[in-house]
């Protein structure tokens, strides 16, 4: 490489890093928006709050798709294909390239428009949720669905508008390829969880049942986020209705989560399941810092982060000592008497339940049916927001044998449709998919997960995922990932052997 091309690369370079720092700075602004409002900001600030986030929204639109960031992006492009750069920076290209190609569809009135919409819809689902009303949020869901609609048309009209957004959760996946997974998983699931019905045991989790202050429970919390082996200077503990994290930058991933002082369980898991969200923003490659490579590449691999620590970590046989540890030593007049035995069936109980974020290992992905069917008949025409409530207690009662009391404990539940995440809920069933196989890899690649569960140091564990999965951040798409870390493509098949083996044993089947 001569000398002016090696000047010419590195003023794209510069160029590139002025552009991605300008990009980042409004992401974090916006992040930072969004998580005061789920979590501390007055219930009377949400219009304020949404006119800031358009704001912000509005200026990244502008500044990711004007022409000078158009012209960067093609000389990159055009640098890359030559040879010019390499490595990072042609990756960086690639991917942003990309995220312009999508922002450069959608208008900025209407990135703007959508942004208000959003925020406002966000607002009432909080209010709704706890009242019971789901016809105060039945319109935002219309206007939600038609406005993504359009917004998929913009993206690629030759598609489905919910395939277009399936892919942006999860690249590559389509309804035809999720409807197979389904049936893969359905197949497995439902003779399992009928057969444990007819059986008719279940393991005593009375222990569940007593008041744990909230004070004491945020100390389980902490004592928790240390357990995953994140360190506490790395992020905070805030409170919200429905539980969540946000990666932010290098050294700094938020925890949200909610606390019902009569279910300290609840609290438990939502705090591992979070733990391993941020773990995984904090393990990404400090390189990437500031640029359009930093977080997670997909919410399916994001998921299956979050979701390895909870159930192939928090809910093994190895890791009861550590935990039932925490509980004793902040609880011992509940969990002194508690054998990890018992702690280990009553964390692994099997039920039909209606709250997803609460629901057993087992019948989980049938809660992910539930939505993306509703999901796919709202985009298809044949339904509206007035039909959901009845086809969730349709659905519920075909997919978990229960009853629906209320819209708080049916369609009210999640927040996701607030902020406009449709074709997101696939990527949980998909997330604790790719967690089995990834177990297999990683024992294949020497890792004692046992030992490590049983010692609470998940040190190895974590080594493992860093190298695999988190240093890659946006970098690989997932089915890349998931190839490079198993030797081989996602396939569904260890995900149902495992399902099967762990609660045919549980259960003596």
């Amino acid at each position: 490489m001569g000398n002016k091309t090696k000047h010419s690369a590195k003023k794209l370079e510069k160029k590139l890093r002025k552009l991605e720092r300008e990009l980042w700075t409004y992401e974090y602004l916006t992040k930072i928006t969004q998580f005061d409002g789920a979590t501390i900001a007055p219930e009377n600030g949400a219009a304020a709050r949404g006119e800031a986030l358009a704001a912000l929204s509005s200026a990244h639109h502008t500044l990711l798709t004007r022409d000078a960031s158009r012209e960067l992006i093609h000389d990159l492009k055009k640098a890359a294909a030559k040879g010019r750069i390499s490595g990072q920076l042609a990756d960086e290209a690639r991917v942003l390239a990309r995220d312009q190609r999508e922002a450069s569809a959608i208008p900025t009135a209407e990135e703007e428009a959508w942004t208000r919409l959003t925020c406002e819809a966000d607002a009432v689902w909080h209010k709704a949720k706890l009242a019971n009303d789901w016809a105060s949020f039945e319109p935002y869901v219309d206007r939600i669905v038609e406005t993504l609609k359009r917004h998929a048309g913009y993206l690629d009209s030759s598609k489905d508008p919910y395939d277009v957004l399936l892919d942006q959760y999860e690249r590559g996946l389509t309804a035809k390829s999720f409807d197979a997974f389904c049936d893969q998983v359905r197949e497995t699931v439902v003779p399992i969880v009928h057969a444990i019905v007819e059986r008719g045991y279940q393991p005593n989790t009375s222990f569940f049942d007593a008041r744990v202050p909230a004070d004491l429970q945020k100390k389980i919390s902490f004592d928790l986020i240390e357990l995953m082996g994140i360190d506490r200077a790395d992020t905070t503990l805030a409170f919200t209705e429905h539980p969540f994290s946000e990666g932010f930058s290098a050294g700094d991933a938020r925890i949200a989560t909610h606390i019902y002082e009569d279910n300290l369980i609840s609290n438990v898991y939502s705090i591992i399941h979070e733990a391993g969200h941020a773990a995984y923003e904090l393990g990404v490659d400090p390189a990437y810092s500031y640029t359009c490579l930093a977080g997670g590449t997909s919410m399916g691999i994001h998921e299956s982060q979050s979701r390895f620590f909870e159930n192939i970590v928090g809910r093994s046989r190895a890791f009861m000592g550590p935990l039932l540890g925490v509980l004793r030593r902040r609880v011992p007049a509940v969990f002194g008497s508690v054998s990890e035995d018992e702690l280990y069936r009553a964390v692994n109980i099997a039920q039909p339940s209606l709250i997803r974020t609460e629901a057993d290992e087992l019948t989980y992905p049938l809660h992910i049916m539930i939505r993306y069917e509703i999901e796919r008949l709202l985009f298809s025409g044949e339904a509206t927001a007035r039909d959901v409530p009845g086809l969730w207690a349709d659905l519920t009662r075909r997919y978990l044998g229960i009853e629906v009391p209320d819209d708080t404990h049916g369609c009210l539940q999640d927040t996701h449709w607030s902020g406009g995440d449709f074709g997101y809920f696939p990527s949980y069933a998909l997330g604790s998919a790719y967690d089995a196989q990834f177990l297999i890899a990683m024992v294949g690649d020497g890792i004692d997960v046992g030992a490590a569960c049983a010692a609470g140091d998940l040190a190895p564990i974590r080594s493992w995922l860093e190298q695999k999965i988190w240093r890659w951040g946006r970098s690989k798409d997932a089915p890349e990932l998931i190839e490079l870390a198993c030797g081989q493509p996602f396939d569904a098949t260890p995900y149902c052997e495992y399902l099967a083996k762990k609660f045919g044993a549980l259960y003596a089947l």
